[in-house]
């Protein structure tokens, strides 16, 4: 008992990832905005859909555009149409000496439930021919971050599917410490000759190709909805069907050895180059390359602009919980591969 408590560990942060990371709703945010495109100048209307938000639960709205940290400007008025709904009029100053002749401004509207809701570039400003009563004043005159409750942050076209983070991404973390683990199987076999090692390498090369599966299974699955299509052959989705191609060609080459000795040293030293070729299939090559692929300019999933507090919450303990699943069905894969080499071994010794 006492040396199991790591698979009840496991299977209670799957479960706590599984409940959390479902029933946390989404933080509010702002859908659309109508007209996207607009020139200075005085009444200018805009319609705003939010989503998860509550406009008619406040006595008092702040929607404000922001072109920069020293150029905002609040709303002259707006008119609440439902809790996703608004209507609101700005008196557009000219824009800053300096500015391009197009400048994208962010809308910002505050309370609109459990914290902000923001739209980046939401609007492209355009410089029109009338005076406007309007100022530009800086950011410092409002208190935007107001989160009053435990949420999930809301990101445009991800929306409710960011939750996939925890499986998605999360899937994709523990299988490099899987296939990490097979390789140093794989070194350890090459060192002392133990076939025992081999058969490990072996197995946890199995479970790490099966969760890499449901890794780009999940990944698929987040595509098509916010990409439109489960399969767009993007750098990160092609180079991530490579590296599983590479490994399933390992077990390719090890049924296609017969003899037990030269099969464990060949897929040792297979091995140790497949895994060798993940770190830039996966984290270099994307990154070289355009890619519709969040992340490919960064850590992915692990920066700041990527995950809030709240997200991390659930994130790091997903990769924890996957990868003691992982480990556990990679010793059970084992035991198995154990069995059925010692079975093979006695009917050649009785044969």
């Amino acid at each position: 008992m006492r040396l199991e408590w790591w698979k009840y560990l496991g299977i209670a942060i799957l479960l706590y990832t599984l409940l959390f990371g479902m029933l946390v709703p989404l933080g509010p945010g702002i859908v659309e905005v109508s007209p996207s495109q607009t020139n200075t100048g005085p009444g200018q209307e805009f319609e705003v859909w939010g989503y998860n938000t509550r406009f008619s639960q406040f006595e008092k709205l702040n929607v404000v555009l922001k072109l920069d940290d020293n150029h905002c400007v609040l709303a002259r008025e707006y008119q609440v149409i439902s809790d996703y709904r608004l209507k609101a009029i700005f008196d557009l100053p000219a824009l800053p000496e300096g500015a391009r002749s197009s400048e994208f401004a962010t809308l910002i509207i505050y309370p609109a439930g459990t914290g902000t809701a923001i739209l980046p570039s939401a609007v492209s400003l355009k410089e029109g021919d009338g005076d406007s009563s309007g100022a530009w004043v800086p950011e410092s005159q409002f208190a935007f971050d107001r989160n009053t409750s435990l949420h999930f942050p809301y990101r445009n076209i991800l929306m409710e599917s960011i939750r996939n983070t925890y499986f998605h991404v999360a899937l994709w973390f523990a299988m490099m410490f899987i296939l990490g683990a097979s390789m140093v199987y794989s070194i350890r076999y090459l060192r002392s000759g133990l076939l025992d090692w081999d058969l490990k390498a072996n197995a946890y090369a199995q479970v790490g190709i099966l969760i890499g599966c449901l890794g780009i299974t999940t990944g698929m699955i987040w595509a098509a909805n916010t990409w439109g299509k489960a399969w767009s052959w993007d750098i990160k989705q092609t180079m991530a069907a490579v590296a599983m191609l590479i490994y399933l060609a390992y077990f390719v080459l090890r049924s296609s050895i017969e003899d037990q000795e030269k099969r464990a040293r060949t897929g040792a030293a297979y091995n140790i180059f497949a895994f060798a070729t993940l770190i830039p299939l996966l984290y270099v090559v994307p990154r070289l390359v355009d890619s519709l692929h969040p992340g490919s300019g960064g850590n992915p999933a692990m920066g700041g602009e990527d995950l809030d507090n709240t997200m991390r919450l659930v994130f790091y303990p997903a990769i924890i919980g996957w990868t003691l699943l992982g480990t556990w069905v990679a010793q059970l894969t084992f035991r198995y591969l154990k069995i059925l080499y010692l079975m093979r071994s006695r009917n050649l010794t009785e044969q």
